[in-house]
């Protein structure tokens, strides 16, 4: 080995860390990339359970840090959207129809997104059409409380006498059918009619 190699030898040992200090930066970098990963696999649902039992020990530290996005609620395959459809009786015999959210009316582009989590959030509670008349009866009492918040809502807002909400669930055509032209039917569940008792602000 002649001298240069043996200087560059050890420079290149001084340069590097230490053992201790080596596993330790492995170890956090190893921990960071599962806080990254975790969160979108753990949720929103359906969810793998088995993220979820393994993301349990990572929830300090992903909320620390603000790690908590539902990215696998927008890719790689988001599943279908979901719209609240109104119809509304007002105090002087009218008749109002909405939707939930609203492209047209729901602005800024922030409060449109908000909306929009409305039904996203109730659609995860209401059990397919299909379902069981048991399931379907024990879930009313998770997802009706929203409705019922939705419903005064829109009774004080426009000052309306009874409104039934329907919860639209928009048919998500595949690659074919888009190139073919073709598309399926939305599936509409009730989610009740509701009539005005008082008057309350959200």
């Amino acid at each position: 080995m002649t001298k240069e190699q043996q200087l560059l030898k050890e420079q290149t040992t001084r340069q590097q860390w230490p053992l201790a200090v080596r596993l330790f930066a492995s170890v956090a970098i190893l921990v960071y990339l599962l806080a990254i990963a975790l969160p979108p696999l753990a949720g929103p649902p359906p969810a793998s359970e088995l993220a979820n039992v393994i993301l349990q020990p990572f929830r300090p530290l992903v909320g620390a840090i603000s790690l908590s996005h539902g990215y696998r609620f927008f890719a790689p395959n988001p599943g279908p959207g979901h719209s609240i459809r109104w119809t509304m009786l007002t105090a002087r015999g009218n008749t109002l129809k909405g939707v939930i959210p609203d492209a047209e009316t729901d602005w800024p582009r922030l409060l449109y997104h908000r909306r929009f989590m409305i039904p996203e959030k109730i659609a995860a509670l209401v059990p397919p059409p299909r379902a069981p008349a048991g399931i379907r009866r024990e879930a009313t009492r998770d997802w009706q409380p929203f409705a019922e918040d939705i419903a005064n809502h829109l009774l004080t807002k426009h000052s309306g006498q009874e409104v039934t909400l329907e919860l639209v669930e928009h048919y998500l055509p595949d690659t074919f059918e888009l190139k073919e032209g073709r598309a399926g039917d939305d599936l509409t569940t009730p989610l009740g009619s509701y009539a005005w008792r008082e008057r309350t602000s959200l």
